[in-house]
């Protein structure tokens, strides 16, 4: 069962709300541009749309009495003429507002596509310029939710704001005053059925509300559900779980299904509700207009009761649409605070204060007293008062047991995450004082979860370095024991990779990841146990690839859960529980050391058990 929150923390929870929302529409301006002009001309066309459309029950009320004049046997004009001539004023009307409404409504349509993609243009920068942290406290499919169904959800609320919204008002105040002219005491309905609309809306938008986010709360979890499964296919189909997926994905299948139901419900009963009042206003103003015409009051006439009729529509249907809008933005609000939260959020890792200038000479690392936790109010580290040193050029073993921070460590080095406490410094520098791309242009890490894009194998390679030649590329491969199965392939380098890399084995998706790193040619080199896939005659070639010339001076740290993958390393760091428990060569720590004695005797006992 959810734990309530206590009243300051419900305070704290809805000042947060409100400042995620300023951060979504304090920018809403910018994300007009090159569609302003279709913003600006929309409401004008728009204004334009209603004058004329307001003309069009007057020339029809004309039209009638044109009719019934000419019952008249006291009427001696020419009929066919006059009605003629007013038909066509009527249908010049029609046709103009057919044209000028098609106009607004591809200004509005245009205008609000651009402001969308403009939106999403910035959300998915702003994604970009988050840390590891801040994406871990957002979570991945709650970002593709805010960057589709949110921004959807508020571009619909913007072309709804700059059209229907203009017209609205203007409409219901112009065809107001109409309706006042025709008759004050028919006019008296109007302010009858006001405050029944208001009510009924303001019902709809007290159960709405709610429903909405809860919605789109369980959308990021229809997404995260989604995903999971999509990326991890092979691993479902190896277990035979698809049935286990199967029910998972029903169960929250269904409760979203459920959640929009009863949105679209509530819907549902605002049209019928409101039409009701609408159309009950339209059997009393007949029924009034009706009596005042037959006992000759009010110097009404029938045009006019039908003009009347037809304002008060336009009247009554407008203010619909302005509550409805209303609707919609209070609504469209929890996507408004779900996008201003993205943006709220400020990078915890940032190099705002670093020297543009300022370039790593070499590979040299060093750690001083550094320590480091993933959730800030935690009293315990993950990397724990950890110092060693680096030299440039040196290749370093990481080896420890899985949830020592062996990752952890590493990971401060490019500034993935920032340290908490202590000093790191890069070729004799703090890594803070170097830009990001000046320190992770001189850094290849290759993480633990080998991605790849869509696109074909070259493409993937050149990553490293855009500007490398295919020839650069082809060795680079040959380094990372590649080239020959790349080869094998129908298309060679061009051979298409499937989403995520999935057309290809573990091994190989490791070995062109670790292509990609060698092509950048950099002062450190970082494995991160990215040849756990790769047999041991495999990894041992790529090993042997990195101490050749071509690779001198590179520095390199490769964490293994195999010591067979750095027993040759110049010196090894044994980590556990986020602090180091030995540093020196196989042979030191083997002699001297219990965890990596231990780690070494169980590798050689499951060896020989083979």
């Amino acid at each position: 069962m959810e734990k309530k929150k206590d009243p300051i923390e419900k305070k704290k929870d809805k000042k947060l709300s409100k400042a995620h929302t300023k951060a979504a529409t304090s920018r809403f301006w910018r994300y007009t541009k090159g569609y302003r002009f279709l913003t600006i001309i929309c409401p004008i066309m728009i204004l334009g749309d209603v004058i004329i459309e307001l003309q069009i029950p007057k020339a029809m009320g004309k039209v009638i009495d044109l009719i019934y004049e000419a019952n008249n046997p006291a009427y001696t004009g020419n009929l066919t003429a006059e009605l003629s001539r007013q038909l066509a004023i009527v249908l010049s009307l029609c046709a103009l507002t057919l044209v000028v409404g098609y106009i607004a409504a591809r200004c509005s349509a245009i205008a609000s596509m651009g402001f969308g993609a403009n939106l999403r243009r910035e959300l998915f920068n702003k994604t970009q310029s988050l840390s590891f942290e801040n994406i871990d406290k957002l979570k991945i499919s709650s970002l593709i939710t805010r960057m589709t169904s949110d921004v959807s959800s508020v571009q619909n609320v913007y072309k709804n704001v700059i059209a229907i919204f203009v017209k609205g008002p203007f409409m219901l105040i112009t065809a107001l005053i109409y309706a006042l002219n025709i008759s004050t005491k028919l006019t008296s309905i109007f302010w009858v059925a006001l405050p029944a609309i208001i009510v009924i809306l303001a019902i709809m938008a007290y159960f709405a509300v709610p429903i909405v986010k809860e919605t789109l709360k369980k959308t990021d979890e229809f997404n995260g559900v989604l995903r999971g499964n999509i990326n991890g296919v092979r691993v479902v189909k190896a277990f035979v779980r698809e049935e286990y997926e199967k029910e998972k994905f029903e169960k929250i299948n269904t409760i979203v299904m459920k959640l929009s139901e009863k949105s679209q419900k509530l819907t549902l009963y605002i049209t019928p509700a409101i039409s009701l009042v609408i159309y009950g206003c339209m059997v009393v103003a007949l029924w009034l207009g009706s009596d005042l015409i037959i006992n000759g009051r009010d110097g009404l006439t029938t045009g006019d009761l039908s003009a009347f009729v037809a304002y008060i529509t336009q009247v009554l249907t407008s203010l619909m649409t302005v509550l409805l809008i209303f609707l919609s933005v209070i609504m469209a609000k929890a996507s408004i605070g779900r996008i201003g939260e993205v943006f709220y959020e400020e990078p915890t890792v940032t190099d705002k204060t670093a020297d543009p200038s300022l370039t790593v000479e070499d590979g040299s690392i060093e750690y001083k007293n550094v320590c480091f936790r993933y959730n800030k109010e935690s009293d315990k580290n993950i990397v724990d008062n950890v110092s060693f040193k680096i030299n440039s050029g040196e290749t370093i073993g990481i080896i420890g047991s899985t949830g020592s921070a062996k990752s952890s460590v590493v990971q401060l080095i490019p500034r993935l995450y920032d340290a908490d406490e202590g000093q790191i410094l890069v070729g004799g520098r703090d890594v803070r004082d170097y830009t990001f791309r000046n320190l992770r242009g001189a850094v290849s890490f290759v993480p633990q979860q080998n991605t790849l894009f869509s696109g074909s194998i070259r493409e993937n390679i050149r990553w490293g370095n855009p500007d490398a030649t295919d020839e650069e590329i082809e060795a680079a491969a040959k380094a990372a024991q590649a080239h020959e199965f790349i080869e094998g392939f129908e298309k060679g380098y061009d051979t298409e990779l499937g989403q995520g890399g999935n057309t290809v084995s573990g091994g190989q998706r490791q070995r062109i990841c670790i292509a990609r790193a060698l092509l950048r040619k950099p002062k450190v080199l970082i494995f991160d146990d990215s040849t756990s896939a790769v047999d041991t005659a495999t990894d041992a070639k790529i090993k042997a690839s990195l101490r050749s010339d071509d690779f001198r001076g590179i520095t390199k740290i490769i964490i293994a859960q195999r010591i067979t993958s750095i027993m040759d390393a110049d010196r090894i760091i044994v980590i556990d529980n986020g602090r180091i428990e030995g540093i020196g060569t196989h042979n030191e720590l083997k002699d001297t050391n219990k965890i990596y004695n231990e780690i070494f005797v169980s590798q050689q006992e499951g060896v020989l058990a083979q």
